[in-house]
């Protein structure tokens, strides 16, 4: 299988690596020269446009930030499907929302091609070990075929159901671990109020039955949101957006996880120490 791969940021850069070195046909496309450059020690080829890389692929793996970088990428004349042939699968690792995946796939159908939602978790150490995490929704023939593809830099790849199911997935595993950012705070500033340092509490909680993701995150960036916040601020921002609108149409009470969500992002975007 031939692979197209847009999208070359700290954890799709790896993702690249890993196919190429796992002895796959590979073309990358970056709006930046800079981004392909890391690749010249690789046998990966490079395309002037996403059309060309689409020409060259059976299958792109897209790996930008939001649903407007993977909608630019795909459409126009010289988006990807203006040169992907009929047969292609189109895998999404961004995290979009579900109804921007079934946009596309539509868009793709005309084509003959199909579309998969793959979104993943655990940044680019995950990738380098090979244990990155893949969400995916589709149709199973195509899951099957992109699944040793996917080997190279994922255990576990899990098919969840039909296109979209994927990104349902992701949307509500950083939608709690948002909560669970606010829950950690919260319980951090109750300790120094309670005369326990800030510092001294993580290191026992990291230890102890409480540990989480989220608050390991905030002990390895000193103890607040502060230096975390420009990292992943406006993309759990995004996601916890499109978890309030996937509620909404389900008829689903908010609730706590909500509040506590909301709790993180009021502190990221108003850090106080």
């Amino acid at each position: 299988m031939r692979v197209g791969f847009i999208g070359l940021g700290s954890q799709g850069g790896p993702m690249a690596r890993r196919i190429v070195e796992g002895g796959y046909e590979l073309t990358l496309w970056a709006r930046r020269p800079a981004s392909v450059e890391p690749y010249a020690d690789t046998a990966a080829k490079v395309a002037g446009t996403p059309a060309e890389l689409g020409a060259a692929s059976d299958l792109v793996c897209l790996c930008v930030v939001g649903d407007d970088d993977v909608r630019q990428v795909l459409s126009g004349d010289d988006g990807v499907l203006a040169g992907m042939a009929s047969g292609g699968i189109i895998a999404i690792h961004s995290t979009i929302h579900p109804d921007t995946c079934r946009e596309i796939a539509e868009l793709a159908e005309a084509k003959g091609v199909s579309v998969i939602d793959a979104p993943v978790s655990g940044g680019g150490p995950a990738v380098e070990a090979g244990t990155l995490l893949v969400m995916i929704g589709g149709d199973e023939a195509d899951v099957a075929k992109v699944r040793p593809v996917f080997a190279t830099y994922a255990d576990p790849i899990v098919h969840l159901g039909p296109l979209g199911s994927g990104q349902v997935a992701k949307i509500l595993n950083n939608l709690l671990f948002t909560a669970n950012l606010g829950a950690a705070m919260s319980t951090l500033e109750l300790g120094e109020a309670l005369g326990v340092p800030r510092e001294r509490l993580c290191e026992v909680i990291t230890r102890g039955s409480a540990t989480s993701k989220a608050l390991g995150s905030i002990a390895a960036f000193g103890g607040s949101l502060d230096n975390l916040a420009p990292i992943a601020g406006a993309l759990l921002q995004k996601d916890c957006r499109h978890a309030a609108t996937l509620a909404g149409h389900a008829s689903a009470p908010e609730g706590a996880v909500f509040d506590a969500a909301d709790a993180a992002l009021q502190l990221m975007q108003h850090p106080r120490s």
